[in-house]
């Protein structure tokens, strides 16, 4: 059963008069109990994509085409007082950065207990009680006498705790975690993850993880989505894109990771950078990066099924019939 469905999307930002895709034709889902990985470089989209989910996109951005649907309520069509109720109690959100995502005027007990009261209409000492046991949930200690705490009175990695609660507060049916161990040294990041895995199964959430880290793929998710430019350009299970990448761009992350089966001087690197929104080529955008790029590369590459199942896909002129012999020409 999908939680969040992502049909065909596009999302667009008028600047100067024009108007640029910053998503383009994005299709996706995520079920319940699910983690759906979304990996790729800084501008490639990712954050981009999670706005366009919780209706949250700046004032000159608008989704163009598609549709986002969250259990059955079309986003895209859903009007603001609609938006305001689905964020928290439907869809929680954990940012990369939790200072900028908390109040630092108000304690944490008070940012816990607010949607609580709001969304499930619990009493002021109810929602005190409930927000003590979900700061106990994610492992604050003195969860009781933290609650009067303020932000700046936490760690880094106990702050994101704080967001994770706030965000898991009115059990929401899907979780969107953007970069949520960006800023927190690699013991507390795996404490993190562990935590909303937990958590995800506990709950039954979809969880939708944006991350750059293919190390934190491997061992969280269950389907990784790459994006590159505003597209998806290749889907598939974890152990399938480990196995077997088909996209010349997912080939390429996997070969910048470091491996002890191999010399570290020799770490590959993809040339060039994502190109900026206002410089995307029409065609495939991978196309000034990638070693096989082609004439007809120039045009947008369909989207097409490949290996095993057809839960992998790759949208690349090398796996459409004939691609491989006109690259090869």
């Amino acid at each position: 059963m999908s939680v969040l469905s992502v049909d065909n999307l596009r999302t667009s930002l008028v600047i100067g008069g024009v108007e640029y895709h910053a998503l383009r034709e994005i299709s996706l889902s995520v079920a319940e109990g699910e983690t759906l990985a979304v990996v790729g470089e800084s501008g490639c989209g990712k954050s981009m994509l999670a706005m366009s989910v919780m209706g949250l996109l700046p004032s000159v951005a608008a989704i163009t085409m598609g549709h986002v649907t969250l259990d059955a309520v079309q986003i895209e069509a859903a009007s603001e007082s609609v938006m305001e109720h689905i964020r928290g109690a439907k869809i929680g959100m954990v940012f990369q950065e939790p200072m900028t995502a908390l109040n630092p005027v108000l304690t944490v007990g008070e940012q816990i207990a607010e949607p609580l009261r709001d969304h499930l209409g619990l009493s002021k000492r109810e929602a005190r009680k409930a927000a003590v046991a979900l700061m106990e949930k994610v492992r604050i200690p003195a969860a009781a006498t933290r609650y009067n705490s303020y932000p700046h009175e936490f760690s880094g990695g106990m702050r994101q705790r704080v967001v994770i609660a706030l965000a898991i507060a009115c059990r929401p049916r899907l979780l969107i975690a953007d970069e949520p161990t960006t800023a927190l040294d690699v013991t507390v990041q795996r404490q993190i993850l562990d935590l909303l895995d937990m958590l995800r199964t506990e709950g039954k959430m979809g969880m939708l993880l944006i991350t750059h880290n293919l190390g934190t793929v491997a061992g969280h998710a269950d389907r990784v989505a790459v994006m590159y430019g505003g597209d998806l350009v290749e889907s598939a299970t974890v152990k399938e894109l480990f196995r077997s990448p088909a996209h010349p761009y997912s080939r390429a992350l996997l070969a910048s990771l470091p491996r002890v089966d191999r010399d570290l001087s020799e770490l590959a690197s993809i040339p060039g950078r994502v190109p900026a929104l206002i410089n995307m080529p029409e065609g495939c955008r991978f196309i000034d990066r990638c070693p096989h790029a082609m004439e007809r590369c120039h045009t947008m590459p369909p989207s097409v099924a490949v290996g095993e199942s057809q839960a992998h896909s790759v949208r690349c002129w090398l796996h459409v019939q004939g691609g491989e012999d006109a690259a090869e020409g």
